[in-house]
């Protein structure tokens, strides 16, 4: 593990100011620990050097608590401030104290900003020359955080500030299992109202009310803001059926938090005697099993807080859900109960079919991989699944030292990674390594970790219609 550091931030001003007295910043560097580091020592010849980090914007402290712009235009200012309060708050504050930090009317106003720029956006993101990729620009794959602030904010720093040539796509899960979901959900949205361009926010199968139920985030949310936390809580899962649910870069990478996807085969229900006017039903047949178009998915209805596991909208919980096998074929996923198991020749398939090189998922931890045959591990952070004739399938996952509570004594000790996509083709992932920060803040679980399975796997996924 790294050596242990007091802190990654300096302390906001307070005002008015709490019972501990917060210290100035002592200088730029101070602004993110340096106990971390990106790690390239593996022997892969894609993993290269990173990107160079970004230096500290500010070292003037913010004022808490934070409060929305009077012109509601975000400044790089805003957003580092809000970077800088919640680590303090998340050292020094009990959870029930974060509206002194964040009140509910600036939680308000940034949630509904960032909630009608995220549901206008596609169902399928696309970065290319249109959007500002060009020959300077870099594109920073980020997989799951689950509630990890400090090492989100690590992240950042390592890989750079979002800016007009680096571009992030975070692949989904940012809640649950973790302590801090909401300050990490909040300052991803941050991120994104400053940069809508630059930034892109992707679903994760924990963005829905069945999972923020059972894995903390709901809890988090009421600890933390008392009898508004309903409220807030509300406002945070409206905002996450806005996210889009994959993106496509530069017309070569494929990225969703699950994986691939089915096709919306149909066949007629049988039309009712004497019902001449009757309108005929379409039902999907449930023993035919073909990968997916982009112009499917487009029309696929993502705005469900479950993703139904039966039915017509299958496509967005076969994107959330699904996990790449060794076994060729497409199969239902019967150890998720939703989504699909795909093989290495519809990795192929996909890939050729929408001349892609690379498909970027996430959704697989540590402890995920311990119990799937045949594939690779987590401890890097990151696995390369599929090898195939058009290019390959990796997994990314961002959490080191995952999840924060855990029910066994034995953990898992991974690390984290980031992918960085560099011109002319933005295919050929450099992969970043890195370790957890520590010390982490002392917090308590908003989940009961020692009865509650650590993947997602023999979940009651039928719940979630009725849930």
């Amino acid at each position: 593990m790294l050596p242990e550091t007091p802190s990654m931030l300096p302390p906001p001003a307070l005002h008015p100011a709490p019972s501990l007295t917060p210290q100035p910043p002592s200088s730029d560097e101070d602004f993110f620990s340096s106990a971390s580091v990106a790690s390239t020592s593996s022997s892969s010849e894609e993993e290269k050097h990173c990107l160079t980090p970004s230096p500290s914007p500010s070292s003037i402290a913010p004022q808490i608590p934070i409060s929305w712009p009077v012109d509601g235009t975000l400044t790089l200012a805003w957003v580092t401030d809000l970077m800088l309060a919640f680590d303090w708050a998340s050292r020094n504050l009990p959870p029930a104290d974060l509206p002194t930090v964040l009140p509910v009317e600036a939680f308000d106003r940034l949630v509904l900003t960032a909630s009608k720029i995220l549901h206008k956006e596609p169902n399928c993101v696309r970065i290319d020359d249109g959007s500002g990729l060009g020959p300077e620009s870099r594109v920073v794959v980020v997989g799951d955080v689950h509630g990890q602030l400090h090492d989100v904010l690590f992240l950042l720093r390592d890989a750079g500030f979002p800016g007009e040539d680096r571009f992030f796509v975070f692949n989904g899960d940012y809640v649950d299992r973790g302590a801090w979901g909401f300050e990490t959900f909040l300052l991803l949205l941050a991120w994104k109202v400053l940069m809508p361009r630059r930034v892109y926010l992707l679903r994760g199968n924990h963005e829905s009310k069945y999972c923020t139920s059972v894995y903390g985030f709901e809890k988090e949310v009421l600890t933390k803001y008392g009898d508004r936390g309903k409220h807030v809580y509300r406002k945070c899962l409206g905002c996450f059926e806005g996210l889009p649910l994959a993106s496509v870069i530069a017309g070569r990478v494929y990225t969703a938090h699950g994986g691939v996807f089915r096709a919306s085969v149909v066949t007629p229900s049988k039309r009712a005697k004497g019902k001449k006017t009757r309108r005929i039903n379409l039902i999907p047949d449930p023993s035919v099993l073909s990968l997916g178009s982009f112009e499917e998915l487009s029309k696929a209805r993502r705005s469900v807080l479950d993703p139904p596991w039966e039915g017509s909208n299958l496509i967005p919980g076969d994107v959330l859900w699904s996990d790449p096998s060794m076994t060729n074929g497409l199969s239902p996923n019967k150890e998720r109960g939703i989504g699909l198991l795909w093989g290495p020749d519809m990795t192929e398939e996909f890939l050729r079919k929408n001349n892609l090189k690379l498909i970027i998922r996430s959704h697989e931890g540590p402890d995920a991989r311990e119990k799937r045959s045949g594939l690779g591990g987590m401890e890097e952070g990151y696995t390369v699944d599929h090898v195939v004739e058009s290019g390959k399938l990796i997994t990314l996952f961002s959490a080191p030292d995952y999840p924060q509570f855990q029910a066994t004594e034995d953990r898992y000790r991974n690390k984290g990674a980031y992918i960085v996509l560099e011109p002319p083709h933005f295919d050929s992932p450099v992969f970043c390594s890195f370790d957890a920060v520590t010390p982490r803040p002392k917090a308590n679980p908003f989940y009961d970790f020692e009865d509650v399975i650590d993947s997602d796997e023999e979940l009651d996924l039928a719940s979630m219609v009725t849930s």
